[in-house]
């Protein structure tokens, strides 16, 4: 039987990470064996943990983002598996999130940015949120108006797309703010 594959997404500050935590235990209060992964590039605020911007975390395994292969080492008798910040890994992480759930029967949560600060799709999101069985996107709130921020805004726009950061390098904007801030309006 096929498993599920949900994608969390949305721009930086919206919650992603925090409602990946709560899924998690729900599966755990249904004596769910749940797998977390992330990229070992994200060492923002812990080394191996996932963590979310206001502290909570949860233990997760660290995986070079060009060999996701390396998940498919660490699954024993998991019945969840939870992909953090899915954009840094390579385009063959889809392969391995349609292995896991077509093949294996697994449910797999996935977070990720779904566009770059520029505004492009960013890495393997799009392909990921095609093949989704469920896609929750999730909004910040603008740090400059306060509507609903579906953006991302790097405060200094060096040209590097895979700069990971936090506050410190990153603001969520809705669209009207983030277009002033890009010069388009």
């Amino acid at each position: 039987m096929a498993g599920k594959i949900v994608v969390i997404t949305g721009p930086m500050f919206a919650g992603k990470t925090t409602e990946l935590i709560r899924k998690i235990k729900r599966h755990q209060l249904a004596n769910h064996k749940v797998k977390v992964f992330k990229p070992n590039i994200d060492k923002r605020y812990d080394e191996i943990n996932i963590v979310t911007h206001d502290g909570k975390e949860y233990e997760a395994i660290p995986i070079d983002p060009q060999k996701p292969r390396q998940i498919l080492h660490y699954l024993d008798d998991a019945d969840v598996v939870a992909i953090e910040e899915a954009q840094f890994f390579s385009d063959k992480i889809i392969d391995i999130v349609r292995h896991l759930s077509y093949t294996r029967g697994l449910t797999v949560y996935i977070t990720g940015l779904d566009m770059d600060y520029q505004g492009n799709p960013f890495g393997p999101m799009p392909q990921l949120l095609a093949i989704a069985d469920e896609v929750l996107k999730l909004k910040a709130v603008c740090v400059e108006c306060g509507k609903d921020a579906g953006y991302t805004h790097k405060l200094v726009d060096d040209g590097k797309t895979v700069d990971v950061g936090g506050s410190e390098k990153y603001v969520p904007l809705c669209l009207d703010c983030w277009l002033k801030y890009k010069g388009k309006i």
